[in-house]
């Protein structure tokens, strides 16, 4: 796999402002948004979101004049991840790539709960980044069944619901959550 530009990967270039400065407080404001979602959902405070990222009220305003467009901006810079990740593993044994993409994607469900809560399936940007990642995840699951260390009868699709529903529940830790996804995972491997 090569470096494919996915289509949010322009989203994200686009909406990432140009001056260094105001680049960092942007980045700065994305991963602050990103721990006060998974931590709080979508009702996370946006003057929390701004004194995690160091900065005022009103440089978050400046950057995301909407808690939508905070919300769509912190979406997009997680499926744009996810995206990079795929090109990163691609390189690996197919099964490997897998599952180091898919415990990439595990990690991701837990901040997309909260920003789904507030944008609609149908959005432009939501369909961006589902094509996004189908394009970019899915070549590893048909690279691992051409190899034949994966089952045949399944998709992508049914592949991210089963970790989309795995990452649903809660569990008492990480490690937990990686061990019931291993033992799922164990169903989706074949030809050992």
């Amino acid at each position: 796999m090569t470096a494919t530009p996915f289509p949010v990967g322009e989203i994200v270039a686009a909406r990432r402002p140009r001056r260094k400065d105001a680049a960092r407080n942007y980045d700065a404001l994305l991963v602050a948004a990103r721990e006060a979602f998974a931590e709080h959902g979508s009702d996370a405070s946006l003057e929390d979101v701004a004194r995690r990222a160091g900065v005022g009220i009103g440089t978050l305003y400046r950057n995301f004049p909407t808690r939508r467009d905070l919300f769509e901006s912190v979406y997009a810079d997680e499926v744009n991840a996810l995206c990079e990740a795929a090109v990163d593993v691609a390189d690996r044994e197919p099964w490997e790539a897998l599952t180091a993409w898919l415990d990439r994607f595990a990690g991701y469900m837990v901040t997309k709960r909260a920003v789904r809560e507030a944008l609609n399936d149908e959005s432009e940007i939501f369909q961006s980044c589902r094509d996004s990642m189908y394009s970019a995840g899915g070549p590893l699951l048909e690279r691992a069944q051409r190899a034949g260390v994966a089952r045949a009868d399944m998709d992508f699709a049914d592949l991210l619901r089963m970790v989309a529903g795995i990452t649903a529940t809660t569990f008492d830790d990480d490690a937990q959550r990686d061990r019931v996804l291993a033992i799922a995972l164990d169903g989706v491997r074949t030809g050992r």
